[in-house]
């Protein structure tokens, strides 16, 4: 598809940002532990902590096209980083601006989308993953105040959000129809950080198990109507599956870049690896498949803009997307030989980054459920 200025404003900006402040040390923080808030802090400046947001908030006001590609761009530099950022602009923002009253929009979005505060998603139990129908975590209305409790696994900026949207139980007997959204801050009585988790990758972010411990969360931190919890997290896992594609072009495409690059310079046998055919042609497989998946991706995303988004589409492309990055930075760590096993050369940590990519916002397999009941449900046709 062609690219408005509009949208490749945003994809440069987020691209030289990434080359000359994330690129360069994301090794390092990697290896000292540090979660670089002061990058997210940058990021709002630009305008890229709230891209989808009207600029009335804060934000950018730029399409969700525009947000893919600054997704695919912060990827490929630093994939925990980007993940902070996605989960921030989706569903965080993007629930408040859709859902949010003016009071809301004010208190929380405004200083969310301008890289003030961050957002962090509490939707994930240890014993409920991928179906969000089943959390555990209760709300009881108690006068001006829902006291909170239960625990949530996995959540990313766990520990450096300022502001948490939590999936709660507000009416067992409704089943998802009892189920509550809460935005509200993390400085609330009650919210505990009990466990900030050792990652394979994604290190430069603070995934965290939370607990609620008798939360104390105002009536008007309520995000839509009591018992349209469900319905507000079903309505972002769409858009939450494309970004996770992007972040797959992104680290697939950093990884091919920084292979070809070697396969040019490290020499075998009196000549570069590129002009051994085995490496020659390994390195045209890789560049066919990121090609291919970010084709896809721009017109999965085009499609998400303009309101024509079938979901089935969207769980083809994170499938397709992250186990083609699985496959990429694999054969790049093959090509690097040795070298491609060591911190000195970035492959290893594109590789470990791009091996989530499969589990979060819904598992291949689950994603693969969906694909499968919409071809028994619309045949051939659908293709």
């Amino acid at each position: 598809m062609i690219l408005t200025n509009e949208q490749e404003m945003v994809r440069d900006t987020a691209r030289e940002f990434a080359k000359k402040e994330i690129a360069p040390y994301a090794q390092e923080w990697e290896r000292d532990g540090v979660v670089p808030t002061h990058i997210l802090k940058h990021l709002g400046e630009l305008g890229l902590m709230g891209i989808c947001v009207d600029e009335r908030w804060g934000g950018a006001g730029a399409d969700f096209v525009s947000y893919i590609l600054a997704t695919v761009e912060l990827a490929g530099a630093d994939c925990g980083v980007c993940n902070m950022m996605n989960v921030h602009n989706s569903p965080v923002c993007s629930a408040l601006s859709r859902y949010g009253t003016d009071e809301q929009n004010e208190r929380m979005l405004q200083p969310l989308s301008q890289g003030k505060l961050f957002g962090a998603l509490l939707l994930t139990e240890p014993d409920a993953g991928s179906d969000a129908s089943a959390i555990k975590t209760r709300a009881i209305k108690k006068g001006n105040k829902y006291i909170l409790n239960g625990t949530k696994q996995f959540v990313t900026s766990g520990q450096t959000a300022n502001v948490a949207m939590i999936l709660a139980v507000t009416d067992p007997s409704k089943g998802s129809k009892g189920i509550t959204c809460f935005v509200t801050s993390t400085d609330n009585p009650g919210y505990k950080v009990s466990r900030i988790e050792e990652k394979m990758g994604h290190r430069n972010c603070d995934t965290c198990q939370i607990v609620l411990d008798d939360m104390e969360v105002p009536v008007e931190d309520v995000l839509g109507q009591v018992g349209e919890g469900y319905k507000i997290i079903l309505s972002f896992l769409t858009p939450g599956r494309i970004a996770i594609a992007a972040q797959a072009v992104g680290v697939a495409r950093a990884a091919l870049e920084a292979t070809l690059v070697y396969a040019q310079e490290r020499k075998t046998f009196g000549k570069p690896l590129i002009e051994h055919q085995s490496i020659a042609f390994r390195l045209a497989d890789m560049a066919t498949q990121v090609r291919i998946a970010r084709t896809a991706l721009l017109q999965v995303a085009h499609d998400q803009e303009t309101g024509r988004i079938d979901p089935t589409d969207a769980s083809m492309i994170k499938v397709f997307a992250s186990e083609m990055a699985e496959n990429v930075c694999s054969a790049a760590v093959q090509i690097h030989g040795g070298y491609g096993y060591l911190t000195d050369y970035p492959v290893e940590k594109y590789y470990r980054d791009a091996r989530v990519l499969q589990i979060y916002e819904g598992s291949s397999e689950v994603q693969k459920i969906l694909i499968s009941r919409s071809l028994v449900k619309n045949g051939a046709k659908y293709l």
